[in-house]
């Protein structure tokens, strides 16, 4: 009988294992992205955290060496990517838009080189989505370091 009872109690308890995924925060979704596109160099992996528009003009570029030359204006290798900085904190509850920086660090030409690109989010019933990739001010770009 106390057998029977610790059967019934674990299988009961193996059920509530079954946790949902927390939605990923902006920044994750950026990075990832951008991760898919520089460092792991698949387009197909990037395609979920865009909205349908742009998903269309990624495939139309079929490699991640063309999104990154023609829809982020940045050719580069041997990325590291860092969150520089989210328009929202406090208050990202109650924020349904949102702009994420990527700092990018890695090679240009064979040069050192860091850039920023900026990505615009916004939260869907699912989660946050890149709704555009901000096109680059000028002033964002250090050059070599």
């Amino acid at each position: 009988m106390r057998y029977l009872i610790l059967l019934v109690l674990s299988l009961s308890l193996w059920g509530c294992g079954d946790v949902q995924d927390a939605p990923m925060s902006p920044e994750d979704v950026a990075r990832n992205f951008l991760t898919a596109i520089y460092v792991d160099r698949d387009v197909e992996q990037a395609l979920p955290y865009v909205t349908p528009q742009i998903q269309k003009v990624m495939k139309s570029y079929h490699i991640a060496a063309s999104v990154q030359r023609y829809m982020i204006g940045l050719s580069m290798t041997d990325v590291t990517l860092t969150v520089e900085d989210i328009d929202i904190d406090f208050f990202r509850k109650f924020s349904e838009e949102t702009t994420v920086v990527i700092k990018m660090t890695g090679k240009k030409g064979g040069q050192d080189w860091i850039d920023d690109r900026s990505l615009r989010l916004k939260k869907t019933r699912r989660g946050w989505i890149i709704t555009e990739i901000l096109p680059d001010t000028g002033k964002i770009n250090k050059g070599s370091y």
